[in-house]
């Protein structure tokens, strides 16, 4: 049955399309008894306007945009589900998109999103993209960068101080004993990933600690993370790291897998630390430390600024506010890397 359009719903309620149009759209200039005539031959019907159209004649969309870098990393879940409860709660409809890491899917979806002219867009991103964000912005098409600080002062961003979250990792498992450092992420050039790696470097350098190994990664998941513990679990005691940060949970998670399987005692041998507390490093077997890098009100206030980008535009704020906002991360202590010493 093919789905009633708006000539059927005018017919039913015996009122030319016109009329049913402007009910739609502007229903204070449809007297009331069209309207309740318009209204049951809806109900009767089960007629459902087209926003696309609806949207293209008034010239506003109710989408914005949001494009993530991993559906399957709990953490960028987590704040996708932020961003369509602020988002849904200000009349707006979220239409998401999944990059997976790669460029070219990454810009045949900004593309898209900008053919559909949504409102704004929200996007997480591992590559360098301000300066295609700038090229939209200039096109009427605002966006906020979640995740990561903008270089530019004119693209608002919402980020955590990954820097200080490295810090706190390394600082930690310094004061847990912890002398054999290593360092577990990639790729390097991701500025999130080099950001906590630097943060580390500052705490061994802090406490006269030799630098830490760098175990490069192609990508974070937890099949990487199990073949990087089974390595370490290989080595012999005296050549393993006996602390290691992991550039995420899921990296994590999975190191913790193999270590465990490998017969190395974690924390006893080897202390691990993650980052981005996701749901799951608690709920783990051994209990993950991690650094929590989000705040409860991280999405929504991606999607108020976007809001505010919407309707002020992102020059300088007149009350002084930034458009750039950095959360400061916080390591919770678990089981992981809690070492007698």
């Amino acid at each position: 049955m093919s789905r009633p359009g708006i000539r059927q719903v005018a017919a039913r309620a015996g009122v030319a399309v016109g009329t049913v149009s402007a009910y739609l759209n502007h229903p204070d200039r449809v007297s009331a008894e069209r309207a309740r005539r318009i209204a049951e031959a809806i109900d009767e019907l089960g007629f459902v306007p087209s926003s696309a159209g609806r949207q293209l004649r008034l010239g506003v969309s109710s989408l914005i945009g949001y494009l993530s870098p991993d559906v399957s990393n709990p953490h960028f879940s987590e704040i996708a589900q932020e961003v369509e409860y602020r988002a849904e709660r200000l009349g707006m409809t979220v239409f998401f998109a999944h990059s997976h890491g790669d460029r070219e899917r990454e810009d045949a979806y900004l593309e898209a999103f900008e053919q559909r002219q949504v409102r704004g867009i929200l996007v997480s991103s591992f590559q360098p993209i301000e300066a295609r964000l700038a090229a939209m912005r200039e096109r009427g098409t605002p966006s906020v960068l979640v995740g990561r600080r903008a270089c530019d002062e004119l693209q608002p961003s919402v980020s955590i101080d990954d820097v200080s979250g490295g810090r706190q990792a390394g600082e930690h498992l310094i004061a847990n004993g912890c002398r054999r450092l290593a360092f577990v992420g990639g790729p390097l050039p991701v500025q999130q990933v080099a950001d906590r790696l630097d943060g580390m470097r500052t705490a061994a350098v802090a406490a006269s600690v030799d630098a830490p190994e760098v175990i490069e990664v192609a990508e974070r998941s937890i099949a990487v993370g199990r073949a990087v513990g089974a390595a370490l679990a290989a080595r012999p005691a005296t050549q393993r790291p006996d602390g290691v940060f992991a550039a995420n949970d899921v990296l994590a998670l999975g190191l913790l897998q193999a270590l465990v399987a490998g017969g190395v005692s974690v924390p006893g041998d080897v202390a691990l630390v993650g980052y981005d507390d996701n749901e799951f490093a608690e709920a783990s077997l051994i209990p993950l430390t991690s650094v929590r890098a989000r705040h409860d009100d991280f999405g929504a206030a991606a999607v108020d600024l976007l809001f505010e980008a919407i309707e002020h535009g992102t020059g300088p704020r007149a009350d002084g506010a930034t458009t750039q906002r950095v959360y400061e991360p916080e390591l919770i202590v678990r089981e992981s890397s809690r070492r007698a010493h």
